[in-house]
């Protein structure tokens, strides 16, 4: 029996580039900022491509967003071989919080597989735009699947239709914890970004191949295998979607200034044993507590 897996992706700011612009009212201006697939979303895609490799699965990506947004579905598929992209894009989609976003991603992932049943659904833990954590799981409760967060490791058994996970658990001041959870499908996972896949024999690393050479030509033309759904098509309430559904409403955005640098460099000649003393006293001096001879 074939799984059928859906990814949610989301383009986000290349905060990296530090060429980010923003409108004049304080919010982002992502026409002209550079957008990337984030990582949280590259490791969901990864996940996703795992499962292809490992069980055949269909693949299927999809992104809520303006027109724009359909690079990230192109940026997932060539991580992921998808199979299908899909776009919800409508204006009525603007200014949505989380639980509106999952109101419009639970309708599409339902379009995912021709309306086949999804077994298993991978998303990013958070974007960086946002940093809420809360649309993957928002949209798992809607969808009444479990929900398994911050996963590092999964795999699936497909007999018995359960999936194992290994979770990364953060506690401030103490070390991190490895959590081993199982659930049966179908499921909704979050991916940690420090998810990295592991091909252990040689017919999954055959396999591999061929799918990473898929993908890439697949996303060479990746808008034969895109779709883009309105709220009409999506057969949404517009009442539960955009600023309408959204319980949580940003009144006011600011802007956190740079600190100005006031520092100036000094050029060290590393061979010279008396300036390297100077630069040690220097430390000491700031930190203190070292005895330097």
């Amino acid at each position: 029996m074939e799984l059928n897996a859906a990814v949610i992706v989301k383009l986000e700011p290349d905060f990296s580039e530090g060429n980010v612009s923003y409108n004049s009212d304080g919010t982002l201006n992502r026409a002209e900022t550079k957008n990337i697939l984030g990582p949280h979303s590259a490791a969901a895609s990864l996940a996703a491509l795992y499962s292809k490799v490992k069980h055949g699965t269909h693949v299927s990506v999809g992104t809520m967003g303006p027109p724009i947004a359909e690079s990230a579905l192109q940026q997932s598929q060539l991580i992921c071989d998808a199979d299908e992209l899909h776009l919800y894009s409508d204006r009525i989609f603007a200014g949505a919080d989380t639980l509106a976003t999952a109101e419009v991603l639970i309708a599409g992932i339902k379009k995912m597989a021709n309306g086949q049943d999804v077994d298993i659904v991978f998303s990013g833990h958070r974007a960086s735009d946002g940093e809420t954590g809360q649309t993957g799981p928002q949209t798992a409760w809607k969808l009444g699947y479990p929900f398994l967060g911050n996963v590092i490791d999964y795999d699936i058994d497909v007999v018995k239709r359960i999936v194992r996970v290994q979770r990364l658990i953060k506690i401030y001041g103490h070390p991190d914890i490895i959590e081993e959870m199982e659930a049966p499908l179908p499921v909704f996972i979050t991916l940690d970004p420090s998810y990295n896949p592991s091909f252990n024999t040689v017919s999954q690393r055959l396999r591999l191949a061929r799918n990473l050479q898929e993908a890439h030509d697949r996303s060479q033309r990746y808008k034969e295998y895109l779709k883009t759904f309105n709220a009409m098509e999506l057969e949404v309430n517009p009442k539960s979607v955009g600023l309408p559904g959204s319980p949580t409403i940003v009144y006011k955005v600011e802007k956190i200034p740079r600190a100005k640098a006031n520092r100036k460099a000094d050029v060290v000649d590393g061979s010279n044993q008396d300036s390297l003393r100077q630069v040690a006293r220097r430390i000491h001096d700031v930190l203190g507590g070292v005895v330097i001879k």
